[in-house]
């Protein structure tokens, strides 16, 4: 190790407490979701006509589908990467390959199901998303050292510096092109001038291209890719329905009316996602006892959100939506407790389903979400049909909560087994991935290969 390096590693800023690094995070994700969301009024506001925010809508929507696999559902499995057995060096190398092959994927379906005069707007966002998603890799490692201010600074900058560039750009120039331009500068800005000198004080930053890291992120990962795009479809399938059985402004009129329950979504997460890391330190190090303790405490934090924002939105629900979208939504005010209980149903699988990649328990977080999207298939026609927008509520809720119940079995499972007094050391042992209901060990190229689990240099 050089001098420089040894320098950096004494100076490591030290920890945060839970609670401030909840704080943290909890606003600078508000502030960023709330720029982003006055992105999309201020594109109809600054304009006479409705011809950018479709377009901006659309771009969106195309870009939404492949970050999904951009992303590779990496971002919690490097979190709760507590023995460090991948470098950040390998994560940002494997962020770009997925990002450069989902670009091509992204086109190449924007060219067969878009217009041409749409193509450039998506290319154009994709790569202000991008920006991004190479920042949330970064975000990884803040967690991993438990300094989410520095997210929490990030999505701040990021919030407030891409509204200002895209309201300066789109005022003066009205082209959507110019202001997606405007945004991606602004959060190239935030990496180049924030993220990386930041955290760059925790551990080195750098990129590195491995096949063995590329090859074994790809096979690890794959089933949560799919458990995830199973859960994407849980809504999507009895909406898609209902706006065939009851037309689209019956879908919009329910998007509108569960927009606001996304707090309670929203709340969850912010609630667990600063644990992620946690989880795997009690499972793995500490004991059954010690997990158990944790997971009940998180549960008990969720439940007591979930029924604060509930009795929130029943008082003051409908008149956030006069207030949002006029008196003509106040007729289906009916529509906002169904709702509400199938947001927390959602909030309890994405929970389970991204504590079990925690513990490395991919099959479980698998064979949940495909239950659930079994679940809808069979819950959408006959619900739908009886109960109209409702019934979209109420089969996404069914769906979830089998969801649910199957992620709980394989956790119970994972519990037991890692409470059982003869566990044998290659089940518990630190630094070792394991991959439940089997028994032989699976270690990653870097060991394999040697290299240390510090994870710098």
């Amino acid at each position: 190790m050089s001098d420089q390096e040894f320098n950096r590693c004494a100076s490591v800023p030290s920890p945060l407490s839970l609670k401030a690094n909840m704080l943290w995070n909890s606003a600078g994700s508000l502030t960023y979701l709330a720029c982003q969301w006055l992105v999309t009024v201020l594109v109809v506001r600054l304009t006479s006509g409705y011809d950018a925010a479709g377009l901006l809508s659309l771009a969106m929507s195309v870009t939404g589908i492949f970050g999904t696999f951009a992303t590779y559902k990496m971002n919690t499995y490097q979190i709760s990467d507590v023995h460090h057995e991948h470098k950040l060096a390998d994560y940002l190398g494997f962020r770009l390959v997925m990002l450069v092959g989902a670009f091509a994927a992204c086109m190449v379906y924007a060219l067969l199901t878009c217009t041409e005069g749409a193509l450039l707007t998506i290319a154009l966002f994709y790569g202000f998303k991008g920006v991004g998603l190479v920042i949330d890799v970064l975000h990884g490692a803040d967690q991993q050292h438990r300094r989410m201010d520095y997210i929490g600074k990030s999505f701040m900058l990021q919030g407030v510096g891409t509204l200002a560039a895209f309201v300066l750009v789109f005022g003066l120039t009205q082209s959507l092109n110019a202001a997606i331009v405007a945004m991606g500068a602004a959060a190239l800005a935030v990496l180049a001038l924030f993220d990386l000198p930041h955290t760059g004080r925790l551990e080195t930053v750098s990129v590195r291209f491995s096949r063995a890291e590329t090859l074994f992120f790809v096979r690890t990962s794959l089933p949560a890719v799919v458990a995830s795009v199973a859960a994407s479809a849980l809504f999507t399938i009895p909406k898609q329905y209902l706006a065939v059985d009851a037309g689209d402004a019956a879908l919009g009129i329910y998007a509108s009316v569960s927009a606001i329950a996304l707090v309670v979504q929203m709340g969850a997460q912010y609630l667990y996602v600063p644990l992620l890391d946690v989880f795997p330190r009690a499972f793995f190090d500490e004991g059954a006892g010690a997990f158990r303790r944790l997971l009940a405490k998180a549960v008990a934090g969720i439940l007591v959100m979930s029924a604060v924002a509930t009795a929130l939105l029943v008082l003051l629900g409908p008149w956030v939506l006069g207030l949002l979208f006029g008196e003509s939504i106040l007729p289906y005010a009916y529509l906002l407790l169904p709702v509400i209980l199938a947001t927390v149903a959602t909030a309890f699988l994405w929970f389970l389903g991204d504590l079990l990649i925690a513990l490395r328990d991919f099959r479980g977080n698998f064979w949940g979400n495909i239950a659930a999207l079994a679940a809808v298939c069979a819950l959408t026609v006959p619900l739908v049909s009886t109960y109209d927008m409702n019934g979209v509520s109420f089969a996404g809720a069914g769906a979830c909560l089998v969801g649910v119940a199957v992620c709980a079995a394989f956790l119970a499972r994972d519990v037991r087994r890692r409470g059982r007094p003869d566990a044998s050391e290659a089940e518990t042992e630190p630094g070792k991935q394991i991959i439940p209901g089997e028994r032989a060990e699976v270690s990653s190229p870097a060991n394999e290969r040697g290299i240390s689990s510090i994870g710098r240099d």
